[in-house]
């Protein structure tokens, strides 16, 4: 366990460039401690509609594909690598000139490799509890070539404190904490935001319903800064299976740079 832990507090400290902030992370993956897996493993794709490309000016449909994450557990401490392999983009309206080296809008699908984040997850209460908590802290890699305008090309940090509350089929669980992100405004290098989410939950035998809010936001009125913009979603979905499973999860858009609408289709398997 403290190998696990010193490994992830190196990952974060040593990391240098991180990007994204056109999709938000997903909450925290509670089966790992509850139901007493070693490795968790997910990959998928996702289609969203009307999405907006900040730095690109444009606004049209977005595709992810190998939307993954692998995160292995000793003890009460895990150590998640998360991310996507790839982004693309279709222009289908310009509602702004592209900022921050982005280039201009050509008919010409954007293709770009998406985020990847490194972070540890450390469970602070003893385990088989009904009432948990979780601290989540990591970083996002360089991955992306911000002159495709998906991406900042800017440093990012968060830490998460989660709380997760069950009994018998019944879940609920949150997230809380502190992002810390880099912009491409010389006059602010960075945007400090509050990150959330909330999750709500039935775990049937093999069907399990949920309903999460997931986004975060900066606090500033009547202003924002380009690619750093606020965002908000709430996701209806069902997860069907326990060890092996596949989950499909709608997305509905609350803020201006979220999507209007959105699909998201998962398998994952944990051991």
């Amino acid at each position: 366990m403290r190998q696990l832990a010193g490994a992830g507090l190196l990952l974060l400290c040593s990391a240098t460039v991180a990007r994204a902030q056109l999709r938000p992370i997903h909450p925290m993956e509670w089966n790992l401690f509850d139901d007493h897996r070693t490795v968790t493993s997910r990959i998928g794709a996702s289609l969203f509609e009307h999405q907006r490309a900040s730095l690109a000016g444009t606004e049209g449909e977005l595709w992810e594909l190998g939307d993954f994450s692998v995160a292995v557990r000793s003890g009460r401490v895990a150590v998640e690598l998360a991310g996507t392999a790839l982004r693309i983009f279709e222009d289908q309206e310009v509602f702004a000139d592209p900022f921050g080296g982005a280039r201009e809008s050509t008919g010409k699908r954007r293709r770009d490799a998406g985020d990847i984040r490194v972070s540890t997850m450390v469970l602070l209460t003893p385990p088989d509890r009904e009432a948990a908590a979780m601290l989540r802290f990591g970083t996002r890699l360089p991955t992306t070539d911000n002159e495709v305008g998906l991406e900042r090309d800017r440093t990012d940090f968060f830490a998460l404190l989660g709380g997760r509350l069950k009994h018998g089929p019944y879940f609920l669980s949150g997230e809380t904490g502190v992002g810390i992100n880099g912009t491409h405004d010389p006059r602010f290098e960075q945007s400090d935001v509050l990150m959330y989410s909330a999750t709500a939950a039935y775990k049937g035998k093999w069907l399990s319903p949920r309903l999460s809010l997931v986004g975060h936001m900066d606090g500033m009125h009547g202003w924002t800064i380009r690619g750093n913009e606020e965002l908000s979603e709430l996701r209806l979905g069902a997860r069907a299976g326990r060890r092996i499973w596949v989950e499909v999860e709608g997305v509905y858009g609350l803020q201006t740079f979220s999507p209007r609408s959105g699909v998201m289709l998962f398998a994952g398997i944990a051991y």
